[in-house]
C-alpha cells in the first residue's frame, strides 16, 4: 500500500506547497485534452515524477489495482461490438485515452503520498483554508491517512483467519457477509480506541505546525505546476493547438 516513506530523494526534499501546487497543474494539464500526443506529454511528466520520487509504478498497480480495473473496464466492453461478435479497437481508443488521463493523476498522487509526511499535509491545508473549515479538513485528511492502512490490514487478517478455518469453500456472499461484518465492527472498534486516544494526548485543533523551507528546487517545481496549469487552460480554451 502506498503511505509516506521517509528518505533522501528530490520529492522528499520539497515542500509540501510546491508539491500541492504541482499536482493541481498536471490535474488541469492532463485533462485539458485526450489526443494521443497530449497525453504521451504529460505520461512522460508522471513518469518523472515517479523517478523523482523513486515510487514504483508496479507499487501503484498494485495499491490502485480495483481502482484501474474499473476505470478500464469501459475501454474493455467498448472494445467488443455483440451484433454480430466481433471486436472493434477504433470503439476503445477514445474511451481509453479518457481514462488514461485519470490514471496518470492516480501515478502523481501516489508520488505525493510517498514522500510527504502527513503532518505537512495537514499544516498546509490548514494554513491556506481559514478558520474552521480549513482545521477540520486537515484533521480528516491526517485521520483518514493513518486509519485506512489500519483498517486494511484488519481485513486482510480477518480473510487469512478465514482462509486458514476452510471458508474458502463456503459461498461468494456469505465470505463477503462475513468479512463485511467483521470489517465494520473492527472499524467501529478502532475509532473507540482513537477517540480514547485522542482525548488522552489532550488533541489540539491547532498543533504547533512543521518548519515550512521554500527552496530554489522548491521554486522549479512550483513553476513547473503553473506552467502545467497555464498550458492546460489553454488547450482547453483553444488557444493554443
Amino acid at each position: 500500500m502506498i503511505r509516506y516513506t521517509p528518505g533522501g530523494t528530490l520529492a522528499h526534499r520539497l515542500d509540501a506547497r510546491s508539491k500541492l501546487l504541482f499536482q493541481f497543474g498536471f490535474a488541469l494539464a492532463a485533462f485539458a485534452s485526450p489526443t494521443p500526443r497530449w497525453l504521451a506529454a504529460t505520461a512522460v511528466v508522471a513518469g518523472l515524477t515517479l523517478v523523482a520520487s523513486r515510487t514504483s509504478p508496479v507499487t501503484v498497480v498494485r495499491t490502485y489495482w480495483f481502482v484501474f480495473v474499473l476505470l478500464f473496464s469501459g475501454p474493455a466492453l467498448d472494445l467488443v461490438a455483440l451484433s454480430p461478435p466481433r471486436l472493434t479497437p477504433g470503439r476503445a481508443v477514445a474511451p481509453t485515452l479518457d481514462v488514461g488521463r485519470v490514471a496518470l493523476v492516480l501515478f502523481v498522487g501516489a508520488a505525493y503520498v510517498r514522500t510527504t509526511p502527513i503532518r505537512e499535509t495537514r499544516a498546509t491545508i490548514q494554513r491556506y483554508v481559514p478558520g474552521k473549515p480549513g482545521r477540520l479538513l486537515g484533521v480528516g485528511v491526517a485521520l483518514t491517512a493513518r486509519f485506512l492502512p489500519v483498517l486494511r490490514r484488519d481485513l486482510l487478517a480477518t480473510r487469512t483467519a478465514m482462509r486458514a478455518r476452510l471458508g474458502g469453500q463456503r459461498p461468494v456472499t456469505d465470505r463477503l457477509g462475513r468479512l463485511g461484518r467483521v470489517g465494520l465492527a473492527r472499524a467501529f472498534e478502532r475509532a473507540d480506541h482513537l477517540t480514547l486516544a485522542l482525548r488522552a494526548r489532550c488533541f489540539s485543533w491547532q498543533p504547533t505546525p512543521p518548519t515550512f523551507r521554500f527552496t530554489p528546487a522548491d521554486a522549479v517545481v512550483s513553476l513547473a505546476g503553473v506552467g502545467l496549469a497555464a498550458a492546460g487552460l489553454a488547450v482547453t480554451l483553444g488557444l493554443w493547438p
